[in-house]
């Protein structure tokens, strides 16, 4: 059972971790974009949007990659968990 439970607990960080990346980005991306509505020229505006969407680019495959590392360290703790116990 306790290996059942520090499996849920790496997924459950992961999750928690994950949110909070994203969050953190939502926050940066509305700080571009409000840069940009604020911007005199049109050169400006492009490149203020430009980072506000690479923000949201990376975020997501930052949080996608620390899921999924996150759930391949669960499965291959709930592997071993369960080779040693046989």
């Amino acid at each position: 059972m306790a290996e059942a439970d520090l499996d849920a607990v790496i997924r459950q960080t992961a999750r928690a971790q994950t949110k909070a990346v994203m969050a953190a980005a939502k926050k940066r991306q509305a700080v571009w974009v409000a840069r940009a509505a604020k911007a005199k020229d049109k050169e400006t505006k492009a490149r203020f949007r430009f980072l506000a969407k690479s923000t949201m680019l990376n975020a997501t495959a930052t949080a996608k990659r620390l899921q999924n590392s996150a759930e391949n360290a669960a499965d291959a703790y709930a592997r071993a968990m369960k080779r040693a116990m046989e």
